[in-house]
């Protein structure tokens, strides 16, 4: 783990925003729960999210860039569904991923998470490579990962006594592309260094598959019949209440259902902190349009998306929005892109998905139709067991949509944005992190750790401070703080320590403003207001505060 991302993780324990589950029996891997600033944080991030998706829609005005004016709702669906739920959507079957294990230390890897770079010779055969861990889907290598392969080079050369060519070619692909390509016959085996693990250079297993589902047993039942999973994701409790909210809401396409809930997937190897977890919390809404109009509310929902998190603090250089190739699309998929970040826990130039924009056609509706849909050519069909019947059958219910203006009856398509709640936290705490070097009460200079967050995101608003603790100062300093309680404004009330190192303390958790009742409040009715970014210190009346604040909150 890189040194900035070893503070954010000894921050986030030390002020109580994550810690490890379970962490005094020694924790459980690929599980985290919030702590006092943390779930106040996370539970803004959901807030600001519902709000931007449901809370300030307007469906009789167009929102800026939209197609047309469209409705927004919300529901909460339940986290164990019937089993047939996942089999027609194509997760019973198609939810894995496959692993390898390294033979010396046990360890367990994803082969999309073990990379390969491979160096071509001019008779086109594998001569070097250099395995690492990486996310697939990276353009080629970065700096460090390139000086490791040239050192690879350089051992090979060494140990077979040849030269490699100054002009030969450096490919970069996934430990299951570079299986397969080492079992093609047109590409000779001799010479090549096999993948090693990225962590001891021992041998690795082969590849094979692993469920990510939870299973778990309802009822009194064993074995296959009691079988049930926990839900991978929460979009399929919205599809399978498509017709209950059209029939009980009464909208029209085009609408969109969101919903906020945990998902579990039992991830092979979970890491980077809570980037990748087996329990984490999803964002996500359905937006169901006409067919003809689909694309363009795809591209609509994709810039929005990316947006909101612009809007929210984070910065254009450490964001992208990146189109899909046609390898990657899910065979489903029209198009997708992905709203991605630049952790610090990855290398430089690299990016972790924050979330998801897929246009998704008719494929939900018509698998809970229908049942379990597979490609065939450029359509999608019902897949068919060995006795020519539907391997997995649908409900059998009408999910159409009738236009009672039109008179046109259609299969809506979909486009699904789909953030996680726990991805975009540590996003939002990574780019609020910030050193710089202040002056303390006796005017030396020293390191000043602030967490920068959206005043929207910050988990305590304000900060009140007696200057003393006499004069009546602590008096005025809790009245001040009951008023912004009664507000609604999560504050703070501190009177323990030198008013320097309370200011510290408050920067650390990312409050962005704090009010000092000093000597001067008793003659001029006013409060020191401290801005946690630019530090500049103004006089505020005592009955100003609250709107002032307010103000600046939502400024």
């Amino acid at each position: 783990m890189k040194k900035e991302m070893e503070k954010i993780v000894a921050l986030c324990k030390r002020r109580g925003f994550i810690f490890q589950s379970s962490e005094i029996y020694g924790g459980l891997q690929g599980f985290w729960d919030y702590g006092p600033l943390g779930v106040e944080l996370k539970r803004n991030v959901r807030e600001a999210w519902w709000s931007d998706m449901i809370t300030t829609h307007n469906e009789l005005v167009a929102p800026e860039g939209a197609p047309k004016p469209f409705a927004m709702t919300g529901v909460e669906t339940t986290i164990i569904m019937h089993p047939s739920v996942w089999k027609s959507s194509g997760h019973f079957d198609l939810f894995h991923d496959f692993m390898v294990d390294s033979k010396e230390s046990k360890a367990r890897f994803r082969v999309d998470h073990v990379s390969v770079a491979v160096a071509y010779a001019s008779d086109s055969s594998p001569v070097a490579c250099e395995t690492y861990m990486a996310d697939i889907g990276e353009e080629g290598l970065s700096k460090t990962k390139r000086k490791r392969l040239e050192k690879a080079i350089t051992e090979y050369e060494k140990e077979q006594g040849i030269a490699v060519s100054e002009t030969h070619q450096i490919s970069v692909c996934n430990l299951m592309e570079y299986s397969k390509m080492l079992r093609d016959a047109d590409i000779p085996a001799t010479g090549k260094l096999e993948a090693r693990c990225p962590e001891t250079g021992g041998e690795l297993t082969e590849p094979r598959e692993f469920n990510l589902m939870f299973k778990t047993i309802i009822g009194a039942l064993s074995g296959e019949e009691g079988t049930a999973f926990l839900r991978p994701e929460t979009a399929q409790g919205m599809f399978v209440n498509f017709k209950n909210v059209v029939d009980s809401g009464r909208v029209k396409i085009p609408f969109g259902i969101a919903q906020i809930g945990k998902s579990f997937r039992n991830e092979i190897t979970p890491r980077n902190y809570t980037f990748r977890s087996r329990e984490f919390e999803q964002m996500e809404m359905e937006f169901f349009c006409h067919p003809d109009e689909s694309f363009e509310w795809y591209k609509y929902w994709r810039d929005r998306r990316y947006n909101w998190y612009i809007k929210h603090g984070i910065a254009e250089d450490n964001l992208i929005l990146r189109d899909h190739t046609q390898e990657e699309l899910a065979h489903y998929s029209v198009g997708t892109a992905d709203v991605e970040y630049a952790f610090p826990f990855m290398e430089e130039n690299e990016y972790g998905e924050l979330e998801g924009v897929a246009h998704r056609g008719d494929f939900d509706l018509r698998s809970h139709m229908e049942g379990k849909l597979v490609r065939e050519g450029d359509q999608l069909v019902v897949e068919q067991n060995e006795h020519g019947q539907p391997k997995y059958k649908g409900s059998g219910k009408d999910l159409t949509y009738f236009d009672d203006q039109t008179r046109e009856r259609f299969t809506p398509h979909v486009i699904e944005p789909a953030a996680g709640a726990d991805r975009a936290t540590l996003a939002f705490l990574c780019e609020a992190y910030y050193e710089d070097e202040q002056p303390d009460e006796k005017g030396n200079m020293q390191t000043r750790t602030v967490m920068r967050f959206h005043p929207k995101l910050a988990p305590v608003k304000a900060a009140v401070f007696p200057l003393i603790k006499k004069a009546g100062m602590p008096e005025v300093a809790s009245s001040i703080y009951q008023r912004l309680k009664s507000a609604g404004v999560q504050a703070v009330y501190d009177q323990q320590g030198a008013i320097g190192r309370r200011y510290r303390r408050q920067d650390e958790i990312g409050t962005p403003f704090c009010l000092t009742v000093d000597g001067d409040t008793e003659q001029d009715n006013c409060v020191t207001l401290r801005d946690r970014d630019t530090l500049e210190q103004v006089r505020v009346y005592i009955d100003d505060v609250v709107t002032e604040v307010q103000k600046r909150l939502n400024g």
